[in-house]
């Protein structure tokens, strides 16, 4: 059996699945009210300017991976139209449930299917863009989700991956005091549950950086890879272009 990276634990391969099911069923309920508290508001810019890049058309079909509770889904819906689709996956039931009730309490109803991004239940070809926000670093095998994620798309498809990278570095101190001292308090002040959220940090770490990254999707069969950082490498944007 082989060992991955549960935060800075290592793990066996097929435990890590079931320990962050366990942190996001946990999160699912302050999910949204910790993400406004964790970024000052910064997730949502984050997410505008991924749609903007997306420049997703009417009658197009988009897959959000790992979606949570719907802002990507909700946004892309408006845009590709009655004739388009938009299909709204996650791994963890409970995260999917939440986003599902958002969506729906706002008069958008979609597809909603919960599955594992590494053996997605989709045609081959089928997809004109391929999302996955902050779900990447909590996947066992990214390779074969990458992999996955690149079989869907159409030829010349689009995949944008929106994750925590590796900050620049006159920033570093300054982020590993706030991943590590500030981050767990609030959790454990707004969602009682400090260890998801000491774990959210430490997977952020363990992330591949930018560069990493980008050869990763390159191995991926993504023909063009490129990445947009945002707020000092907080964050980045990943954009890779099927051949």
């Amino acid at each position: 059996m082989s060992n991955t990276h549960f935060g800075f634990e290592s793990v066996d391969a097929q435990d890590k699945a079931r320990r962050v099911k366990g942190v996001f069923d946990s999160v699912a309920p302050k999910y949204d009210l910790m993400n406004d508290l964790m970024s000052a508001g910064l997730h949502r810019a984050w997410k505008a300017y991924t749609v903007l890049v997306a420049n997703v058309r009417p009658g197009q079909r988009v897959l959000d991976i790992a979606g949570g509770t719907g802002d990507l889904a909700q946004a892309f819906a408006k845009r590709v139209g009655s004739k388009g689709q938009v299909v709204h996956t996650d791994i963890n039931e409970a995260m999917l449930r939440t986003g599902r009730d958002r969506l729906l309490d706002a008069g958008v109803a979609l597809p909603t299917v919960v599955c594992d991004a590494e053996q997605l239940p989709f045609a081959s070809g089928y997809f004109d863009l391929v999302t996955v926000a902050f779900g990447l670093r909590n996947m066992t095998r990214k390779d074969a989700a990458l992999a996955e994620m690149q079989r869907v798309l159409k030829p010349g498809g689009k995949l944008l991956v929106l994750e925590f990278s590796k900050v620049a570095k006159p920033l570093e101190k300054a982020y590993d005091w706030y991943s590590f001292q500030l981050l767990p308090r609030l959790g454990k002040w707004v969602a009682q549950d400090a260890d998801s959220y000491r774990y959210l940090a430490e997977s952020i770490r363990m992330h591949p950086d930018q560069e990493t990254l980008k050869t990763m999707m390159q191995e991926g069969g993504f023909g063009h890879v490129d990445f947009h950082n945002m707020t000092g490498g907080v964050v980045a944007l990943h954009v890779g272009i099927k051949c």
